[in-house]
């Protein structure tokens, strides 16, 4: 395959809301570009991105897509992003490697909730977009409300570049207004549009917009708007020179039209990404250390990792985007994030499932290999010495479940399967809950953790059961109180004696437990009060009230007495165990639950339904914070009262409402609720028994 240049490679993010068209409007442009012989129908789950079982299966999009073209000698590399909020990570790793976007809604629909995700991620990341009202050939398609919402949403940077000529059924052409040329559009077919004359019915509102689109075009140089203000018009070049600037400094938002389905619109979608968004030269990468790394072929070799697909056949293929120098196959290379060797073995441009071999992947370009022993997603490949490349940054998990195996014998193979999925997708985490002992997983939606489940089970044959995380409660006492631990016990040989007496009381939250050895005069001996305070370690790890373990406890060791054969260290241990119990029995025991700091960001129409939701939950609002359109409201819950929160905030807010959470600290938990888990405890230890 032909080497690029970084100034004539464009690297584009295809983004925007579930079910808006991106995948097939993906192969629409492919198809345009003479890289694929026919547009694929995602209800034929035969289109070049969606190609997995699972993604089949379900007809939607659930892993970033990659595949590239060739469009007037500039090479065009594609990443087709999953639209659900459950996918937000691949969308994230994909727009971290990209110069642009291309943002697609539906022409029915107009800015959906994902619409105004994505364009926050561009303008985090200061990358420019074009936009696409894309299925224009659908019943209530609305070209002009989908503009106005744009304008309205995003500024008036908002301009139209085309005006469709119909719509549904009667879509069948556009009016480029840079041109100011029409074009009929045939379905189904390849190539350079049909030129036909201008409609008559919006030759004066075409008109009217391209004067609009001129004087954007003047506003993007100081040069090029005296000269608009002393003839109003610009030549061709000029004209064309500053809506180029205008798009890449972000103060312009180009709109387009198509009908992916019928393969309408791409070939004029290809002249303008070509023609208006960034070339890979645009694309800078921030260190770890907080510099930047340009793309630069005279550079030396840096690439960042964003994608892992696990193949049957090859291994872990990962895809790669070069910042500096060039990634060649048979070459070593050093993993600066995780300080390993790596030796770059097979080398792929990929188009979907379809593979082309490479010896070379250039800067500004994105490529695959295979084989590496160490890397993972997020990871930078460079010299020994070379940039280590900031990480993306992705959510927090929102949705948490305990994972077991349907049969006991499967532990294992869950665990390494569980372990292998989350190299794959750094937003899927695993972890093991030493309080509770459960393995838990999150991640970011229901469907999230479905899938994975589901892929557990495919390629691993792990049948699984998902239940509700326990919580991690906590016991502690509330005053101090003292009491008289004794064993004793003769069993016809030499018995067993050990008798102490205990003080317990409380300490400050969070400093967990202190020993004090306050014997004098020697009734208990020394050698035993190492025991006394084993027996009492042991016994707060199981817990008095419910079985979970005590915390915040001074315990003193003051009095006792002892027998000089029948003593030993397990009867002191063993008395040590009794004493406390029963001290913890006039202490005053009561259960502690974790409360967790949550932020929760909603358009500020939801505000109040949120704020009472929360505090039905226990919450205490600590405070709000504007944000844009949305308001961040925080506060401390209970994580008890936060199991599938996100589903519900979800549902609550139309989709458009998120949340962070983290732990905050342990409080006493209300008489009434501590009587309910006490209950609940008693009974899981008899069927677990």
């Amino acid at each position: 395959m032909k080497e690029y240049a970084p100034d004539n490679i464009r690297n584009v993010a295809i983004v925007g809301h579930q079910d808006t068209g991106k995948t097939v409007l993906t192969d629409a442009l492919l198809f345009a570009a003479g890289a694929i012989a026919r547009v694929g129908r995602v209800e034929d789950g035969n289109t070049t991105m969606d190609y997995t079982k699972e993604e089949i299966e379900r007809q939607i999009t659930i892993h970033s897509g990659v595949a590239h073209c060739e469009h007037r000698d500039v090479k065009i590399n594609f990443i087709d992003a999953p639209g659900y909020e459950d996918f937000v990570g691949e969308v994230l790793l994909s727009l971290d490697v990209c110069d642009a976007g291309l943002v697609v809604l539906r022409a029915d629909g107009g800015v959906e909730v994902g619409t105004d995700k994505v364009f926050g991620f561009l303008r985090d990341r200061g990358l420019p977009a074009l936009l696409v009202v894309n299925k224009m050939d659908k019943e209530h398609a609305d070209f002009d409300a989908c503009v106005e919402q744009v304008r309205e949403a995003f500024g008036g940077g908002a301009r139209a570049f085309h005006l469709p000529i119909g719509h549904g059924d009667d879509f069948r052409g556009l009016v480029d207004l840079v041109a100011m040329k029409a074009y009929e559009l045939a379905r189904d077919e390849r190539g350079t549009p049909k030129e036909i004359p201008v409609p008559s019915d919006l030759e004066a509102r075409a008109a009217s917009l391209r004067k609009e689109l001129m004087e954007s075009a003047a506003e993007s140089d100081e040069a090029l708007m005296e000269k608009y203000l002393e003839t109003e018009t610009l030549t061709d070049e000029e004209f064309a020179r500053g809506l180029a600037a205008g798009v890449r400094e972000g103060d312009l938002l180009p709109i387009f039209c198509a009908a992916g389905a019928h393969a309408m619109g791409g070939a004029p979608l290809l002249d303008a990404i070509v023609d208006l968004l960034p070339p890979a030269t645009a694309g800078k990468r921030a260190t770890a250390g907080g510099e930047a790394v340009a793309t630069d072929p005279s550079g030396a070799p840096c690439a960042y990792v964003f994608k892992n697909v696990s193949d049957p056949h090859v291994g872990d293929m990962l895809f790669f985007r070069v910042y500096g120098g060039a990634l060649e196959a048979g070459h070593d290379v050093h993993n600066t994030t995780r300080d390993q060797a790596e030796r770059l073995g097979g080398l792929y441009f990929v188009r979907g499932k379809h593979r082309d071999d490479t010896t070379k992947v250039g800067a500004g370009d994105i490529g695959a290999v295979v084989k590496l022993k160490a890397t993972k997603v997020r990871d930078t490949l460079a010299e020994k010495k070379g940039a280590k490349l900031a990480p993306t940054e992705l959510p927090s998990p929102s949705v948490f479940s305990a994972i077991l195996p349907a049969a006991k014998a499967d532990e294992e193979k869950m665990g390494t399967g569980l372990h292998r999925l989350a190299d794959e997708d750094p937003t899927f985490e695993v972890k093991v809950s030493k309080e509770t002992r459960q393995t838990v997983i999150s991640g970011q939606g229901e469907m999230h953790l479905e899938i994975l489940v589901h892929r557990l089970k495919e390629r691993y044959g792990v049948e699984v059961l998902l239940e509700k995380p326990r919580i991690p409660y906590k016991e502690t006492i509330t005053r101090s109180a003292e009491a008289q631990g004794r064993h004793k016990k003769q069993t016809g040989g030499r018995g067993q004696f050990g008798d102490v007496w205990l003080r317990l009381e409380p300490l400050p939250r969070g400093e967990q437990f202190e020993f004090v050895n306050g014997i004098v005069g020697g009734v208990v001996p020394g050698k035993f009060i190492p025991a006394v305070e084993k027996g009492v370690v042991a016994t707060m790890g199981n817990g008095v009230i419910a079985g979970y373990p005590m915390v915040d406890v001074r315990v003193t060791l003051y009095d006792g007495s002892y027998h000089t054969v029948d003593s030993s260290e397990q009867a002191f241990k063993t008395a040590a165990s009794i004493g406390f119990k029963a001290a913890v029995q006039g202490a005053g025991p009561v259960l502690l639950e974790p409360i967790l700091n949550i932020g929760v960001k909603v358009p500020e129409e939801f505000m109040g339904d949120v704020m009472g939701d929360l505090s039905g939950r226990r919450g205490r609002i600590q405070g709000t914070e504007t944000q844009g359109k949305f308001t961040v409201i925080t506060a401390q819950v209970p994580q008890a009262d936060l199991y599938r929160y996100s589903t519900h905030l979800r549902s609550m807010t139309q989709g458009r409402g998120s949340h962070t959470r983290e732990f905050s600290h342990y409080e006493v938990v209300p008489h009434d609720q501590q009587e309910k888990i006490v209950e609940e405890a008693k009974k899981q230890r008899e069927e677990e028994k």
